[in-house]
């Protein structure tokens, strides 16, 4: 196996688009995979040594944060927490407090498991990714980026440079919730994100729901934001809102739940995350 770290985003590129490439941001998943001989890549392409991909920046339009840059960065910046901290805590349930270390969004993304928890708070605070690839740089929603279990919509040579989470509303809030069958470092039976904004008078004016493994892939679950876009969020709205994210499930069975219990899950999860998002929004 080789390793590269190159310093440009077209340095990259070229690397990944040979055969047996695989990026390392964080490597906390990477690393355990080839660890146990599921991965054997030819050549492992460190990207923490482009710029864009280790930087927090903030202006008028939101935050870019940069793909490679950890959890702990993540929480320790100073105003990310506050004005997405639904997004800022999902992604600190990712492992233990030495993960948080090295962990970061573009790899939690990329590593293509359904149940990852940062990419449900990505999803409803509206999140867009920047691919860099052989034919230049795209962008595209974080909820179109995972197609399956471990199958991304990226072509040879893509990567994810960095994402945009637009600024927070002037009355909005976040929130994730997750449920795990222990108290720590588990994977997540239902994850759920929501993001809402208010108008002055304490209506829905603006909604985004997301689900986490519930399905093949992270789900942006739109009739669920209907459900609580034009209410004050009261119980018939939550109603609603349960109703929707149910009828948006497709879960397996696995060892960790049951199809019904992971549906009747993310209905409670969603009106839990729902209520939380909403006194966010109200405080702000």
């Amino acid at each position: 196996m080789r390793y590269e770290k190159p310093t440009t985003v077209e340095a990259a590129t070229a690397l990944l688009a040979g055969q047996g490439a695989r990026v390392l941001a964080g490597g906390t998943d990477l690393l355990v995979q080839m660890r146990s001989r599921v991965l054997s890549p030819d050549v492992l392409v460190d990207i923490k040594g482009i710029d864009a991909t280790r930087k927090i920046t903030k202006d008028a339009s939101g935050y870019t944060i940069g793909a490679a840059v950890t959890g702990a960065e993540l929480k320790e910046h100073p105003t990310l927490s506050k004005d997405w901290p639904g997004l800022v805590e999902a992604a600190n349930l990712i492992g233990s407090t030495q993960v948080q270390g090295r962990c970061s969004l573009g790899g939690n993304l990329c590593n293509g498991s359904p149940a990852a928890d940062s990419v449900p708070g990505m999803i409803a605070a509206g999140a867009v990714a920047t691919i860099a690839g052989p034919k230049g740089t795209r962008t595209l929603p974080v909820e179109d980026i995972m197609l399956a279990p471990r199958k991304l919509a990226l072509t040879a040579g893509e990567f994810i440079v960095s994402f945009k989470i637009p600024a927070r509303p002037a009355h909005g809030g976040d929130a994730y919730l997750r449920f795990i069958p222990r108290t720590e470092m588990d994977i997540a039976v239902v994850g759920c994100g929501v993001a809402l904004a208010l108008d002055a008078g304490g209506t829905c004016t603006a909604a985004r729901v997301s689900l986490g493994a519930v399905a093949a892939r992270p789900l942006l679950v739109e009739d669920g934001a209907k459900a609580l876009i034009g209410t004050k969020v009261d119980d018939a709205a939550l109603a609603k809102l349960e109703a929707a994210v149910r009828a948006a499930c497709k879960p397996i069975d696995d060892k960790r739940g049951t199809v019904e219990f992971r549906i009747d899950v993310a209905g409670t999860l969603a009106k839990r995350t729902a209520k939380i998002a909403l006194e966010r929004a109200r405080k702000v």
